[in-house]
């Protein structure tokens, strides 16, 4: 089986050393292949690669979600050679977008944070008072690891958020804030289908956002009950394999279904819980490939 991880990183990024470490524990030899050095090509009708390399028969798509628009292209392209995807491109371009996102896992009939979808400033007042007023989160359809997002107190600070992020014609959601007293944020990991892992994560002092990279403190929790049910339904939902679910637990005893990242970074969750994560996703890979 030829394997493939595909990620604008190189190898001393940590996930891809951890899936080049699992991997080669399991016999297997794993390809790095960056989107902008693998150029796509059609000869005589049949997809191809420019410079001629082989095909690999499954792919492990390691992208963030300002995934570019080539990066969809060589995934599609892979699939039209026949390679697998560990997270397709349908399901990867549209969780890499949080309202598309959100769309689809309200539709599914998962709870999701109420949210107003703006394009124009105009809309800011009725937006305010369709979410209760101020505090509100704002958030860029697309980020991760906490940016792109902002928690608006008042008045003041929606003036500079309508003028910096409206004006950048991104659009921007503006949702109900979950105040942190009460509140536990949790991750859960899915793999194949399985809710393979979990923790429960703290923000740190003075901060609304419980991310790893920023500074939230992990603790492992068992990958089981209601959380992990609204995790692979979330990721059913959307058509992934392989993803990390973010859910917040009100003080009323609410799961909210916050956000899906389809190439979620683990080492914060290897650390929490001892898993070999990465060599789940190995594992995921190979079952896929039918080996």
């Amino acid at each position: 089986m030829r394997l493939a991880v595909i990620s604008v990183q190189g190898e001393g990024y940590h996930p891809n050393r951890r899936l080049l470490e699992a991997a080669a524990a399991r016999g297997l030899d794993l390809a790095l292949m960056h989107p902008f050095h693998t150029w796509c090509a059609l000869t005589e009708g049949r997809a191809g690669l420019l410079d001629g390399r082989p095909v690999p028969t499954v792919a492990l798509p390691r992208v963030g979600s300002t995934i570019s628009p080539y990066t969809l292209l060589l995934l599609r392209h892979l699939e039209l050679m026949g390679c697998r995807l560990v997270n397709r491109p349908g399901p990867v371009e549209l969780a890499s977008h949080k309202d598309r996102c959100l769309q689809v896992m309200a539709g599914a009939g998962l709870t999701v944070p109420d949210t107003v979808f703006l394009n124009r400033s105009e809309a800011w007042e009725a937006a305010v008072e369709r979410l209760g007023g101020y505090p509100l989160v704002a958030k860029l359809p697309q980020g991760r690891q906490g940016r792109g997002v902002a928690l608006i107190r008042d008045e003041t600070q929606a003036q500079l958020a309508r003028r910096l992020w409206l004006r950048q014609r991104r659009g921007l959601l503006l949702q109900r804030y979950l105040p942190t007293r009460g509140r536990r944020d949790r991750r859960v990991l899915v793999v194949g289908g399985q809710a393979v892992a979990a923790m429960e994560l703290t923000p740190p002092p003075g901060e609304f956002r419980a991310n790893v990279h920023l500074g939230g403190r992990p603790r492992a929790i068992d990958p089981a009950g209601e959380a992990a049910r609204l995790a692979v339904d979330a990721c059913r939902a959307l058509g992934l394999d392989v993803a990390g679910v973010d859910l917040v637990l009100d003080g009323r005893g609410v799961y909210y279904v916050m956000e899906v990242n389809h190439s979620p970074g683990f080492q914060g969750l290897e650390e929490a819980t001892g898993l070999d994560v990465a060599g789940l996703i190995v594992d995921c890979a190979q079952q896929m490939a039918g080996e």
